[in-house]
């Protein structure tokens, strides 16, 4: 059972990679974005409600992202482990999710945070946004979540720093170099604390 989180700024590759790494690792990964965007696109009303934020820059409030998660975590397919990407984004969701998974006797085992400079960062905004035509990746919105994560996700890593479970990977570059670094430094880090 391997329990992992994925982190990083917006355009840091989080989505590709927790799809790669949850194949790795064989779990499934957990993504509150495509979960998101589904709920958007099909017009639920968590979609309608998460658009408004979602289409703006703003994260998705608290109460509507934990009550999604925690029934996602519910599900047969997460009790072996899982691959959390995009929750939590706020020092109260983290300790949301550290009450969810005592709940049932767990804790993450790692928190992989992908690393790379802003203006790669902005360049695959503006790539994503052609090539997917999200509307969530004009470069207005790009720089609000860009400020966001530094101010409110950026405690999410502080806090699993201190807990000395944070697995820092160079995100910069070429994205399957990216996936065998992160999947190396995981290993690593996992057969190290499991010793």
């Amino acid at each position: 059972m391997t329990r992992l989180l994925i982190i990083g700024p917006p355009g840091s590759g989080k989505g590709t990679q927790a799809v790669h790494l949850a194949r790795h690792f064989n779990i499934p990964a957990v993504s509150t974005g495509d979960i998101f965007r589904s709920n958007v696109s099909q017009a639920t009303e968590l979609g309608s409600k998460a658009a408004q934020y979602l289409d703006g820059g703003d994260f998705v409030p608290d109460h509507l992202t934990n009550a999604l998660v925690r029934d996602r975590l519910l599900d047969e397919d997460v009790r072996r482990g899982f691959l959390l990407d995009g929750y939590p984004r706020t020092a109260a969701q983290a300790v949301e999710l550290d009450t969810m998974l005592a709940a049932a006797g767990l804790a993450l085992d790692a928190v992989i945070e992908l690393r790379a400079p802003d203006a790669e960062l902005e360049q695959r905004m503006r790539r994503r946004a052609r090539e997917q035509g999200r509307t969530d990746d004009t470069a207005d919105v790009f720089r609000r979540r860009l400020d966001l994560y530094r101010r409110e996700t950026h405690e999410v890593v502080s806090v699993y720093t201190a807990r000395g479970i944070l697995v820092p990977v160079d995100g910069s570059g070429n994205p399957v170099k990216i996936t065998a670094q992160a999947i190396d430094a995981v290993e690593k880090f996992l057969a190290a604390s499991r010793a």
